[in-house]
């Protein structure tokens, strides 16, 4: 696979921080290798606009090699990552051996469900592409059935949507939620009785979006409320999930077909494979350096890593995995040198937070400044654009957000898991 008279450096994950690696690597006198279990890489922060029918796959998806097409040392390896054999550092996929002299472990995280087995076999995460296909798919399919449910009951139930957890993926999505129900079908489905229709956002903390100052919190908690109908339950913790009623630890219980759990992420479960000390979310704890500590060759960033700073794990954000990427990038290249060299340090650099709420509406805190509102989400807009992968993918999305700004249109409103049936 690799030429193994050089170096070869074998990345795990093409996420942000992933993919920055193997960019900051590409023009050396080594081997890249990336090993992903699927072929493209995905723009997590947009998943929430898939699930809500305003984008398509193809607008916040990218394929991997199209990154390194012009970087004939970077290579692209198709497999899950399984187990490891570090002490002859080799990597073990379900599609063979990979043999490294660096290894970057930049796997990124799945949805965390507390343990809570009955929620996570009914409700739905929002981590990945596939995940997100299928919230669109459900929630499409829950008002095609309701067009022809006759109890007033379940019809409620199938017109009850859920997000729990009150961070950026939980609001985001309450919001583009209740503006898919309120603001499209609500002119489609003539014979729905949209007064039926429900989105709620359920946070266990009294707070939502806690990276942000309480201004804007509660700014978030009234745009949602008062202007999309979302109803907003904090100090609300979810106990249970049977796919039919989602109950409460309160007592109540919400009657819905439809759970989106946006509460928690913890690391992919085969970094624990690697025999170091992990975190509660089985996040692997790296030196300043980013090394994993025991094996100096192995490095860990992004959302499988547990750093510390001012006494508390960096948050899992995509700055985060690109500023360690950075570093990460920075070691290899001193190691490669020297293998006795100083390393640097990381050191995160804040810098700031921001979620949109619904369209017209965002929420932005960067050191002093804050905004909020229209100024504020075309400045969301802005960034995202800019972190966006190919010129295609920012003229399409920009185009699309432009037309969903004036006419509110959702064009993504396509079930594709419709089983076969007889034509004949």
């Amino acid at each position: 696979m690799a030429d193994t008279k050089r170096p070869h450096i074998v990345v795990v994950g093409a996420g942000f921080g992933g993919v920055k690696v193997a960019k900051g690597l590409a023009e050396l006198p080594v081997d890249v290798t990336i090993i992903d279990r699927n072929n493209f890489h995905v723009f997590q922060p947009l998943l929430y606009q898939l699930s809500t029918s305003e984008l398509d796959e193809n607008e916040i998806a990218y394929p991997i090699r199209a990154f390194f097409r012009n970087t004939k040392n970077v290579r692209f390896f198709m497999a899950h990552a399984e187990d490891f054999d570090t002490e002859n550092k080799v990597l073990i996929t379900d599609h063979g051996d990979v043999h490294y002299d660096y290894l970057v472990l930049a796997a990124g995280a799945m949805t965390n469900f507390f343990g809570m087995e009955s929620v996570a076999k009914h409700s739905f995460g929002m981590k990945t592409l596939q995940e997100a296909v299928a919230i669109r798919n459900h929630v499409l399919r829950m008002f095609e059935n309701a067009t022809k449910c006759e109890d007033a009951e379940e019809r409620r139930r199938m017109l009850t949507f859920v997000c729990v957890g009150g961070g950026p993926t939980g609001v985001e999505c309450a919001g583009a939620l209740s503006e898919l129900i309120y603001g499209v079908m609500a002119h489609e489905y003539h014979d729905l009785d949209f007064s039926e229709a429900k989105v709620v956002l359920v946070e266990a903390m009294d707070h939502v979006l806690a990276m942000m100052p309480d201004e804007l919190q509660q700014e978030t908690i009234r745009v949602l409320h008062d202007i999309r109908k979302v109803d907003v339950r904090i100090s609300t913790q979810v106990m249970d999930y049977d796919g039919e009623e989602l109950k409460l630890k309160d007592g109540s219980s919400i009657p819905t077909k439809t759970v989106i759990w946006a509460a928690g992420v913890k690391a992919v479960s085969f970094v624990k494979k690697l025999g170091a000390e992990t975190d509660r979310a089985g996040r692997v704890v790296v030196e300043k350096t980013l090394q994993v500590k025991e094996h100096p060759e192995i490095f860990a960033i992004g959302d499988c890593a547990n750093f510390m700073q001012d006494g508390r794990p960096l948050a899992t954000v995509a700055p985060v995995a690109t500023q360690q990427a950075e570093v990460c990038v920075q070691n290899i290249k001193k190691l490669l040198k020297d293998p006795n060299a100083k390393l640097s340090e990381f050191t995160y650099k804040d810098v700031g937070a921001m979620a949109t709420i619904c369209r017209g509406h965002a929420v932005v805190a960067m050191g002093s400044m804050k905004m909020r509102g229209f100024f504020a989400w075309v400045a969301w807009m802005v960034v995202h654009l800019m972190r966006l992968a190919g010129t295609y993918t920012n003229l399409t999305v920009a185009y699309k957000w432009f037309w969903n700004f004036l006419f509110g249109l959702r064009l993504g409103r396509v079930i594709n898991d419709t089983e076969m049936q007889d034509i004949r």
